[in-house]
């Protein structure tokens, strides 16, 4: 799917930084749209989910601080997930988005899990796409993943993480593997929007919260964990994964046994972005799920 409608661009203030935000469409079904990174331009995930604006959706993304054409301070500690959901407040609040559909992809999962948990009642339902509740499962779903290349290139990653080599050519090569096994098995060239969000991501904030690639957590958000307070989100609930995704069916399970009102859909062929991989089947499963909890009847 490609974009082809026009975007309303509004900039908005959050904390004196500049924040850009794109709405398509006019319909009182509102998708707000939270995406991975950090520090990633919202192109990959906006572009593919603006055609739902002919569902009768009104589709609205935003560049994170630090991203796209939204400001970019170089200051370590505006790196963080609290300062990132009073963003998304902020953002919501000048939109005034009432009453929505909430979709957050990857780390923006980890932010709209954080956001429901603290802001929930304009939260109408909840999609939790290629994402978990607990980062040290996912670390140990992660290290699964590297076994898998050979005890040999095991080591050869660790010698290098241990130095902080995490650009050396043997470490990149064993990554770009991990890459296209676990982020985007496409066979063909990847999508313009997923490269264009690809090719302009600030590592700052990355590095700061996550680490230095997909495979390795090391930065302020390793040790987090809202599994034992996911049970208060009484919101209808769809997980989306891929059976090869790096935050694939186990994150999923783990998740949809302690949340009260949820749903898995799991996509044989995808690994992190089914939108792309399997998109038939995707938004199949997700346009299902959200006309059964419309905002309007």
């Amino acid at each position: 799917m490609s974009i082809s409608k026009k975007a309303s661009i509004q900039n908005v203030t959050v904390d004196g930084y500049n924040i850009v935000t794109y709405s398509y469409g006019e319909g009182d079904e509102i998708l707000l749209l939270l995406n991975g990174g950090p520090g990633l331009p919202c192109d990959y995930l906006r572009d593919p989910h603006v055609p739902l604006v002919d569902e009768g959706y009104r589709v609205v993304a935003f560049d994170q601080l630090g991203c796209g054409n939204s400001d970019r301070p170089d200051d370590p500690s505006l790196w963080d997930i609290g300062r990132y959901v009073e963003e998304v407040e902020t953002v919501r609040t000048v939109l005034g988005l009432e009453r929505f559909h909430l979709l957050g992809q990857s780390w923006g999962g980890w932010l709209s899990i954080e956001y429901s948990l603290i802001y929930p009642d304009d939260v109408q339902s909840l999609i939790l796409a290629n994402t978990c509740g607990d980062l040290q499962h996912l670390t140990t779903e992660l290290n699964r993943m590297r076994n898998a290349l050979g005890s040999e290139t095991v080591a050869m990653m660790q010698h290098h993480e241990s130095l902080g080599q995490f650009d050396h050519p043997e470490y990149m090569a064993a990554i770009t593997i991990l890459n296209y096994r676990h982020v985007c098995r496409l066979k063909s060239e990847w999508p313009a929007s997923l490269m264009a969000s690809l090719n302009d991501w600030n590592m700052g904030p990355y590095g700061t919260m996550q680490g230095p690639n997909e495979f390795l957590y090391i930065g302020n958000l390793k040790d987090w964990n809202r599994i034992p307070d996911m049970h208060k989100l009484e919101m209808p609930t769809f997980i989306v994964t891929g059976t090869h995704d790096e935050i694939g069916p186990a994150c999923a399970i783990r998740m949809d046994n302690v949340l009260p009102n949820s749903e898995v859909v799991v996509l044989p062929n995808s690994s992190h972005v089914p939108f792309y991989e399997e998109p038939e089947g995707y938004f199949a499963a997700l346009q299902e799920f959200l006309a059964r909890n419309r905002i309007t009847s």
